[in-house]
């Protein structure tokens, strides 16, 4: 994979535009994480690098914003032993999961995504919590207030304790790109935000 190519800014009617990610973590990781991030993908996947010199590249499906920022916020968790495994060294079990895979997922998906909210308040984009289940009958899903209770508390913690140093880097990075100019202290949580 060689080096990032720089593109010029998207148009002004799509704000959100997926590319606009791209060059600010291109900006932000590109040179001392070697990582690139890139969009078109089925399936979001983490792929390290297969040889020295290579760019370790993560995948975020289709040319969704969401999932965009979803993917960004699983690596800027992802510890360094992590980071040295495909797809970060997670299990994923596809729509139609269990209860109990159900509530595993959960457990797994409340820091990326209390992450990922922040990130999307960085752009100005609505953030939904994600239960990603969808092939399975109501009554088998867990209730996801319990889910969104859990993504709310650790977005409290990290308002209140700091974002891990990466997700920092990118979230006032985004900030700039987007020009809301925040601090993740200055934030609103809350769980109305969900409805």
């Amino acid at each position: 994979m060689s080096a990032p190519e720089y593109m010029s800014p998207p148009s002004v009617s799509d704000p959100f535009c997926c590319k606009r990610l791209e060059r600010v973590f291109d900006d932000c990781f590109c040179d001392t994480f070697r990582t690139r991030l890139f969009g078109g993908a089925e399936e979001p996947l983490y792929q390290p690098a297969q040889a020295p010199g290579d760019y370790h590249a993560l995948y975020y499906r289709g040319d969704y914003f969401a999932s965009a920022l979803h993917e960004v916020a699983h690596w800027c968790i992802a510890g360094t032993g992590r980071r040295q495994q495909l797809d970060f060294g997670y299990w994923y079990a596809p729509d139609g999961r269990s209860g109990e895979e159900q509530q595993a997922f959960q457990s797994a998906e409340r820091r990326p995504q209390a992450l990922e909210w922040f990130f999307s308040q960085a752009c100005g984009y609505r953030f939904r919590v994600s239960a990603d289940n969808l092939g399975r009958s109501q009554d088998a899903i867990p209730d996801t207030t319990v889910f969104q209770s859990c993504v709310l508390e650790q977005a409290l913690y990290w308002q209140r304790e700091g974002l891990p140093e990466r997700a920092e880097l990118f979230f006032d990075s985004l900030c700039c790109e987007f020009s809301t100019m925040t601090s993740p202290r200055q934030l609103h949580f809350s769980l109305i935000d969900f409805v």
